[in-house]
């Protein structure tokens, strides 16, 4: 009897330990873009972009609600493609680059939408201030990368809009508009062994390791992938 219990108890527990925990991820700062346009004085809506953001995702595509996304953009490496108004934003008036070096995103909820799109809601810290921001965001692709090292990338657009002064950065009022809008352009990879099966190289495809060759033979110079 003990044992035919014992039994049914490990079959009934065997689909919850069959259910994989979401994939975790890593933020590529290389192909990962903060833009953001502000209205200036009026004439135009002044365009910028943040490089170089850092952070972790964890995401299962079959279930949104899942995710977690906490994500560091750092403020100095904001260009708006001017050295002088470069300066002027980051000023103490301003973003107040100095104190204030980085922004912070940290998911709290989802809400699908459907298979490719959700409401990412979460806290949003910019100049020592945090405010609940929701990004609307689409699920672009999520495949093994075509180049090497052939890592499963998850790639994301997101947009929000935001107001300036709610985070405390309220100088210039009559030059620069309150609204900012933002649009995230973000590619993740998944954080797995080498060996993953699923990131493994395919055998015909470029940058596979091909046979020894003579060392006296001269050897291509490979391109820099972008």
């Amino acid at each position: 009897m003990l044992t035919r219990l014992t039994l049914a108890l490990l079959l009934a527990a065997t689909p919850l330990l069959a259910i994989a925990a979401p994939d975790r991820y890593r933020l590529d700062p290389v192909h990962t873009r903060v833009l953001f346009a502000v209205e200036h004085a009026g004439f135009s809506h002044a365009l910028g972009t943040v490089s170089g953001s850092e952070g972790v995702l964890v995401f299962d595509p079959d279930d949104w609600r899942t995710a977690r996304l906490d994500v560091t953009v750092p403020i100095q490496r904001l260009d708006l493609g001017d050295a002088k108004w470069n300066t002027a934003t980051l000023a103490r008036n301003l973003l107040d680059g100095e104190r204030f070096p980085e922004a912070r995103f940290v998911s709290t909820r989802v809400e699908p939408i459907d298979p490719t799109h959700a409401n990412v809601i979460g806290q949003l810290t910019v100049h020592g201030v945090t405010r609940e921001v929701t990004l609307a965001v689409t699920l672009n692709a999520l495949k093994r990368h075509p180049l090497p090292p052939f890592r499963r990338t998850a790639g994301f657009s997101a947009t929000a809009t935001l107001s300036r002064s709610a985070f405390g950065v309220d100088g210039w009022a009559s030059m620069i508009g309150d609204e900012v809008q933002l649009r995230i352009e973000a590619e993740a990879v998944r954080d797995r062994n080498a060996d993953d099966p699923a990131d493994a190289a395919p055998t015909d495809a470029p940058g596979t390791p091909a046979a020894p060759i003579d060392s006296d033979t001269p050897q291509p110079v490979q391109e820099t992938t972008p």
